[in-house]
Order: structure tokens, then sequence, then C-alpha cells
């Protein structure tokens, strides 16, 4: 009976282990798009993949290889969709939706509230989510097809940016990124960026330090200037 029992617990490890490295595989597989769940359709598939992979590792009265087919079938047949949804626009929508505009020039458009099945205290909640709580404020609102609510304020309700005061803007040449992690050069950033290892050195010595290992954090800002966080004490 201790035999049997040590034997069920060692398969379960192995059918666990060899579940998540396989799911972890074809989260990498899927990309980036299926992992942010952007529809339905990635929602409902992330779900199911995840379902079967916990049916692999957790029931053992489930046949291992029919478990794993399952698994990859059923990922291979969402990139082949994926893949159906680049080359056609109507795939593509048929698929993933498109989007619903359900507030057309301060217009509330009972039809595409009906289509969408979404009713008005849904839509005010909607909007107040996005920090709206009076239509009256709204000229556009479209309801995308992972079900979030893009909206278009009315121009008397739109921020005041320095372009509408003509306010002198600086230009920025770079994007915010890690040089430095943990006392290490992020050398991948810095051929990204093209600046060199040598002109990290200069900024480091112009805030004082000498070594790099004495970094825990350096950034590189927009205007081309580098945050540096020294090493933790």
């Amino acid at each position: 009976m201790d035999d049997f029992m040590k034997l069920d617990f060692w398969e379960m490890i192995v059918r666990t282990t060899l579940s998540f490295l396989i799911l972890l595989a074809l989260a990498r597989i899927l990309g980036k798009k299926q992992l942010s769940q952007l529809t339905f359709f990635n929602y409902v598939t992330g779900i199911t993949i995840g379902s079967i992979a916990a049916d692999i590792a957790g029931e053992s009265e489930t046949p291992f290889l029919n478990g794993l087919t399952s698994l990859i079938w059923w990922s291979l047949l969402t990139i082949a969709v994926g893949y159906i949804g680049l080359k056609s626009s109507k795939a593509r929508i048929l698929v993933d939706g498109q989007p619903t505009i359900v507030i057309k020039e301060g217009r509330i458009l009972k039809n595409a509230l009906r289509a969408t099945r979404l009713n008005l205290d849904d839509l005010s909640m909607m909007l107040r989510e996005k920090g709206v709580f009076s239509m009256l404020d709204v000229h556009y609102a479209i309801l995308e097809p992972n079900g979030e609510l893009s909206i278009l304020k009315k121009e008397y309700k739109q921020p005041v940016t320095k372009g509408d005061l003509s306010i002198p803007t600086p230009t920025f040449s770079f994007l915010p990124s890690e040089v430095i992690s943990d006392g290490k050069i992020v050398k991948k950033n810095l051929d990204e960026l093209n600046i060199t290892e040598t002109w990290v050195m200069e900024q480091l010595n112009n805030h004082g330090i000498a070594s790099i290992e004495d970094v825990f954090y350096a950034e590189l800002q927009q205007d081309g200037t580098l945050f540096v966080n020294k090493e933790p004490i």
C-alpha cells in the first residue's frame, strides 16, 4: 500500500512538472496577444488551455498522452486562428468582433446598445469607470472587442495641452530605459539606445561613482541624462 502511494505521489510530481514546462513553452509560442487577453476569444482560449493543463497535472485518471495531445492541438488551433486573422480581415472580425459605436456625436445609439446587449445602467457604470459622470460630456463612446469602453469627450471637456496654450515644449531624444540593473550593465538596452559603456562610465563619474558595481539601478531619461540609484546599504 505504501509503495503504491509513493508511486502515485511521484507520478503526480512528474505529471505536474511536465505540464508546467509544456504550458510555459506554449505561453511563449502563443505570444503576447494571447497573454494580454485582448479579446473574448483570447480570454476563453487562455482559460481552456489552463484547464487542460490542470486536468493533466491533477487528474491521474486522465491518460497523460491524451491530455498532452489535447493541450498541444488546442494551442495549434489557436495559432492557426491567429494566423488566419492576420491574413483575412473578415475572419478577424468573425473571431474577435469589431468595435461598436454606442454614443455618436453626443447621442446614445439604442440599436447599438441592443446589438451589444448593453443597457443604460451598464453604459453609465462604464462611463464612470473612465471618470465621466454625465453622458452630456461624451462626444463618442466605442465599445471595443475586449469589452472596454473608449471615450472621446466633447471639446469643452478635454484637458488643455501645452500646444493649446502655445507653450514651448522640449523635444525628447530617448525612451526612458534601464542601463544598469543590480550592478550590471544592460547591454541589450545600450545597443538599442546607441550608447556605449564608456559614455555610461563618464556619467557615473559625474555622479562621483567609480564602479558600475556600486550602482543598484540607472536609467537613461528622455532628455539624455542619467538617473542613478546607488547600491542600497
